[in-house]
């Protein structure tokens, strides 16, 4: 009897030991996102953030670039957080909201129009980027499922150990030094803060379109949004962030007007607004007019800011002691990291 209870002891301690160091090996193999490629962290960065979001940003890059959350609270008292990503499709960004309702329900949700170009998955790299970082869940495999391109297996997923086992060659004193701890998270609230500025100096011509609507894979998916949101007692907004490159249709402009007017949402299509929100595609934007600088960004946020109070009677949660305690630490750190920024071009 104690020689069997030894056995099955040394069998499970085995087996500590062998997940133990499987998932040590993972850690190490799996991309840090810190100094390169940072768009990957953002993903899990939004579990740190205990606070209640009023305002849930979606969307891509047009989102986690142009939107200040430290400006929308400090002008407005608007609580908000950019559940954005590098490439993130609609259904990416259906499963993201989906997750996030598991914890809270914000009053309004903020989709960017520009990914529903897309009807079919794109890269793998951008899949991991976002999907890597979420918890898992219904959300988590609804969205790996929907999004996996051709050659991808669900099961690299669970164990990314069968994707990344080769990548002892790559790695770098990034992933030593977060082997075993996030650090410092790399946006505020989402916002991935730049200060350079690199003037716009051409329009260049677009590619005509083969078909000039959106397709219909991606407008199914905005369904799904939109009901979802409706479920949830959610007022749903559509924007295309302000921008020169990539090129915005006004076919696909007018797909979206339809949805949003058959479906009762505010659209706005911010390019069109430019002057009005004071943006200065020489002054305002870090990558010749895809993506704005803080300067624009901070803009964006006052004008659209603005907006939201007005059509969505959003109170004024400044006064709130445990909001005005994280916006200060938030502010800070902002003020910091643009000073350094600043400094550094």
């Amino acid at each position: 009897m104690k020689r069997t209870v030894l056995k099955i002891g040394g069998v499970l301690l085995a087996c500590i030991l062998l997940f133990g160091a499987l998932f040590a090996i993972t850690r190490l193999l799996m991309p840090k996102y810190r100094e390169t490629s940072v768009e990957g962290s953002l993903t899990a960065e939004y579990y740190r953030d205990t606070t209640p979001h009023d305002v849930l940003f979606i969307g891509d890059c047009e989102v986690f670039s142009n939107f200040s959350p430290v400006t929308l609270w400090n002008e407005y008292g608007i609580p908000s957080y950019i559940r954005g990503s590098a490439q993130q499709l609609v259904w990416h960004s259906y499963y993201l909201l989906e997750d996030a309702l598991q914890t809270e329900t914000p009053k309004v949700v903020v989709y960017n129009v520009l990914a529903l170009k897309y009807g079919e998955p794109q890269s793998e790299a951008y899949n991991r980027m976002t999907l890597d970082g979420m918890r898992w869940g219904k959300a988590k495999t609804g969205a790996i499922k929907a999004g996996m391109t051709e050659g991808e297996d669900f099961m690299s997923y669970v164990f990314p150990l069968l994707r990344f086992h080769a990548r002892w060659s790559e790695l770098g004193s990034e992933d030593f030094a977060y082997w075993f701890k996030a650090g410092e998270p790399v946006s505020f609230n989402g916002y991935l803060l730049r200060t350079e500025v690199r003037p716009a100096t051409e329009t260049p011509l677009p590619p005509v379109l083969k078909d000039p609507h959106l397709p219909e894979t991606s407008m199914a998916w905005l369904e799904k949004t939109a009901a979802l949101c409706k479920e949830n007692g959610i007022d749903l907004v559509l924007i295309k962030s302000p921008s020169i490159e990539p090129y915005w249709y006004p076919e696909w402009d007018a797909d979206v007007a339809a949805f949003a007017e058959a479906h009762g949402l505010w659209y706005v299509n911010m390019i069109e607004q430019n002057d009005a929100i004071g943006i200065d595609m020489q002054t305002d934007t870090c990558d010749m007019g895809q993506h704005l600088n803080v300067y624009g960004a901070e803009k964006l946020s006052r004008w659209f800011g603005s907006e939201l109070k007005t059509r969505y009677a959003l109170a004024d949660r400044r006064g709130d002691e445990a909001l005005d305690a994280a916006y200060r630490t938030l502010t800070e750190r902002y003020e910091t990291e643009k000073l350094r920024l600043t400094e550094g071009n």
